[in-house]
């Protein structure tokens, strides 16, 4: 069973930087689609960044230059790297994953273009709180 399990969220003040972290574990697929997304109450959750496994990626825009999404195959964990932080990254953090069975699958292709691909796992988030 897949499961994605994140860390490394915080409080930090504006300008500064946290490191995002994902550990995924049950898969043994070739192909995969990862992303972040965050959500605030209230508000519909926003796709941030999402890589695939050909190493292609995608930010949107307000995150553009600021954050950075990679993932580690040797250790199986998605990251995002979150510079110049701003008061309205303010929002619980979430990693999402899903597993074409083939490049050719739409999943597969989706991943990088928003809106983004249909995400099957999900993991519980981690709150990330920056301040002026």
């Amino acid at each position: 069973q897949v499961q994605l399990v994140e860390s490394g969220g915080g409080s930090v003040q504006a300008g500064g930087s946290l490191r995002l972290s994902c550990a995924a574990s049950g898969y043994t697929y070739r192909y995969y689609c990862m992303g972040w997304f965050r959500q605030v109450p209230g508000k519909e959750r926003e796709g941030v960044a999402a890589i695939r496994s050909d190493g292609r990626t995608t930010y949107v825009d307000s995150v553009m230059g600021r954050f950075t999404v990679d993932y580690d195959n040797a250790k199986n964990t998605l990251y995002l790297q979150m510079n110049s932080l701003k008061p309205e990254d303010t929002a619980k953090y979430y990693c999402a994953a899903v597993f074409p069975v083939a490049a050719a699958s739409q999943n597969y292709r989706d991943c990088t273009y928003y809106p983004l691909a249909r995400f099957d796992y999900w993991g519980r988030g981690t709150q990330v709180t920056v301040s002026t």
